[in-house]
């Protein structure tokens, strides 16, 4: 059995929620015929990290807990793909988000790791 996660209290949580609006603001550059396609695809990607790790902080168990947070990471890399393809594509410098992914997959990773002891 776990401890109650409050998710609004998970510095994951916050950080990836802070990214989600930083990719709103990037795929806001990206041309409007790319609204339903790229744009689309890349804001419910980031959407779907700290909707993970909020949708896992209330299962009840670190097992289920855990199932969320390797959603959320995979959407990460999902995030990661897709901001080196806008930086290729339409020269949208995109370093610091990608930064910033990298830093929270080592953070998930680590409260995945916590989880587990």
């Amino acid at each position: 059995m776990s401890k109650a996660h409050n998710f609004r209290e998970l510095k994951i949580w916050k950080e990836s929620l802070a990214l989600v609006k930083e990719i709103y603001l990037i795929t806001s550059q990206l041309p409007s015929e790319e609204k339903f396609g790229f744009v689309s695809q890349i804001n419910r990607c980031a959407v779907s990290i700290p909707s993970n790790i909020a949708e896992g902080s209330g299962r009840t168990s670190n097992k289920e807990f855990i199932h969320f947070l390797n959603i959320a990471i995979s959407s990460s890399y999902e995030l990661e793909t897709q901001l080196i393809l806008i930086e290729d594509i339409f020269q949208i410098d995109s370093r610091k988000q990608i930064d910033c992914v990298h830093d929270l997959q080592l953070k998930i990773g680590a409260f995945k790791r916590s989880l587990n002891n």
